[in-house]
Order: structure tokens, then C-alpha cells, then sequence
């Protein structure tokens, strides 16, 4: 068994490379709304099948859209993001529940942090590869099949990208 990785992918990968342009030239909102859409639509039910009596990521997607919603301030979501943050570490013994739990407070976290709207791409990959091909896979496999994902996680934010976007985030990327 190949030892796992919290994350799969490679940052010198073209089409993650791609990705960080993309992510570059949207506004906060727009990668926001991306990253809890994608995590809402890809991520929750493997942590849901994986944690089936645990509501928590559930409730922290919907807060998050309640605030890029304005129905709640910025203030209440760093306190729920703040609440929530040790459910990756209560999951050392589950990769596929851990990595979908790092995916998704990743993806909330974007309304603060418009890097995560990277970084929660690693985690989701992983959690989607493990779950899909199991733990004992060697690396080769779980490569190929990150690179196919991470193709669709970039044709998913490309089909909201919005052109010519008029407020882009400032990024610097630490990578």
C-alpha cells in the first residue's frame, strides 16, 4: 500500500497551474460560491457516507451560503468555521472522511482566505480518488486519476467563471 497523502496533485501540473489562472482573475464571490457549490455537490456525500450521523459540514455549507447570501455577517461565520476546525484531526483513522472534511471547511473558508479556493481542490481530489479506488492503491494510480479529476474541478470553475470579472482577488500564491 502506498503511504497516503493528505492531498493528491501536483502544483506544477498544467492544468492546476490553469486553475490558479482562473481562480485569479474572479472576484471573492465568485471563487466563494464555486468552492462551497463544488464541495456541497462532490465532497458531502462521501463524508456523509462516511459519517452518516454527523451534521456538521452540512450545517457550515449552509451557513456559508447564508453569508455570501448576506443573510448572516462575516463575523458569525468565522466563529462557525472556528467551531468546527478540529473535525479533520477527530478523523486520523478515516483518509476518506478526514480529506472530505479538509475539503470542505477549505471551501467555507474561502470567504476569508481567497487561496483556499486552491487548496480545497487537493483535499477534494483526494477524497474523491480514495473513496473511488480505496486505500491500497499504489501512487501511479492515485496520479492518473488525480490529474482526471483536477481536470474536471477546472471545467467546473470555468463554467461559472465570470468574463471579464470586475472586482479580481489579489493573489499571491505561496506555492
Amino acid at each position: 500500500m502506498a503511504k497516503l497523502r493528505k492531498m493528491l496533485g501536483n502544483i506544477n501540473d498544467k492544468v492546476i497551474i490553469q486553475l490558479m489562472r482562473t481562480i485569479e482573475t474572479q472576484s471573492k464571490t465568485t471563487i466563494s460560491s464555486w468552492a462551497v457549490d463544488y464541495v456541497e455537490k462532490n465532497i458531502l456525500s462521501i463524508y456523509e457516507e462516511e459519517c452518516s450521523e454527523d451534521l456538521r459540514l452540512s450545517k457550515i455549507i449552509s451557513s456559508t451560503k447564508e453569508y455570501l447570501d448576506d443573510k448572516i455577517k462575516l463575523k458569525e461565520i468565522k466563529e462557525i468555521l472556528k467551531e468546527v476546525k478540529t473535525i479533520p484531526k477527530e478523523l486520523e483513522e478515516n483518509p476518506v472522511a478526514q480529506a472530505s472534511a479538509r475539503a470542505i471547511l477549505t471551501a467555507c473558508g474561502t470567504v476569508q482566505t481567497p487561496t483556499n479556493a486552491l487548496g480545497f481542490t487537493f483535499y477534494a481530489v483526494a477524497a474523491i480518488v480514495y473513496n473511488e479506488v480505496g486505500l491500497n492503491e499504489n501512487t501511479e494510480i492515485y496520479d492518473t486519476l488525480a490529474a482526471k479529476e483536477f481536470v474536471k474541478v477546472l471545467e467546473s470553475l470555468q463554467s461559472v467563471a465570470i468574463d471579464n470579472e470586475e472586482n479580481p482577488v489579489k493573489i499571491n500564491w505561496n506555492c
